[in-house]
């Protein structure tokens, strides 16, 4: 049963596999997204139906857990096959403000954590910007350059069209003066 599990999965793995090599670079992101949010989602059905043999077979027998072997053979089939291909559109989505949404891209790059935390060294600072102390603590001695980081950030914003907006402390609507009378 254990093995029959594996082999559809597999096999399953494979088709997905190939549905990403051909997609087109400006939907591969997206996806990829899909498939890992799928397969995540599909882990939380399949694990609790296999539990008994998950109990008394799999952590027994084999001193392995249902859920680490289905997690690493999406490692295995999709992920490690699309990491090199996934990692410079990422790259290159996150340098443009909403090319893709930020919940796709906070998604993915936790989900390429969870499966292999080795791969926050092809991008730390992307990694960095979703998931905690990856990069090591602030140093009081670089907040000039954080600062200029920042102010570079907000110019390029305002370069490609996302204005600050008013930056005045007034609320919508104070410009109307009440004097607590009503004319009539």
């Amino acid at each position: 049963m254990y093995s029959d599990l594996m082999c559809k999965i597999t096999a399953h793995l494979e088709k997905v596999s190939l549905e990403l090599q051909a997609t087109s670079p400006e939907h591969y992101i997206e996806k990829f997204n899909l498939a890992l949010s799928q397969y995540m989602g599909a882990l939380h059905s399949i694990v609790p139906l296999f539990i008994y043999m998950n109990k008394f077979y799999i952590e027994t027998k084999l001193n392995r857990d249902l859920k680490d072997d289905l997690i690493q053979l999406f490692t295995e089939h999709v992920a490690e096959k699309h990491i090199y291909s996934l990692m410079p559109l990422l790259l290159e989505a996150q340098s443009t403000p909403f090319q893709i949404t930020p919940s796709t891209m906070a998604s993915i790059i936790k989900g390429l954590y969870t499966l292999r935390p080795e791969w926050v060294q092809l991008a730390p600072t992307l990694f960095s910007k979703f998931i905690p102390n990856i990069l090591p603590p602030a140093m009081e001695s670089e907040l000039q350059d954080y600062a200029a980081q920042d102010q570079k950030l907000q110019q390029d914003l305002m370069q490609n069209g996302f204005n600050r907006g008013d930056q005045s402390r007034k609320r919508a609507g104070e410009e109307l003066s009440y004097n607590g009378s009503c004319s009539r």
